[in-house]
């Protein structure tokens, strides 16, 4: 999935995608960021707006 239009995509898919490269593809957020070419802070930015944060433990967005 091509995630370089990450910032006009619905926010609950888009996390959905998000969980999905991190548990399958990538070791944490910064080598998502890196492999996709996204800024790390305004995908965290955009996924806030539903109240998930990036858990470093579980390597995966998470609801607080």
């Amino acid at each position: 999935m091509d995630l370089s239009n990450f910032e006009k995509m619905d926010t609950a898919i888009l996390l959905g995608i998000v969980n999905e490269k991190l548990r399958l593809e990538c070791t944490d957020l910064h080598d998502l960021s890196a492999c996709y070419e996204m800024p790390t802070e305004a995908l965290a930015n955009k996924l806030d707006t539903l109240g998930y944060h990036y858990d470093t433990k579980t390597n995966q967005f998470k609801n607080f």
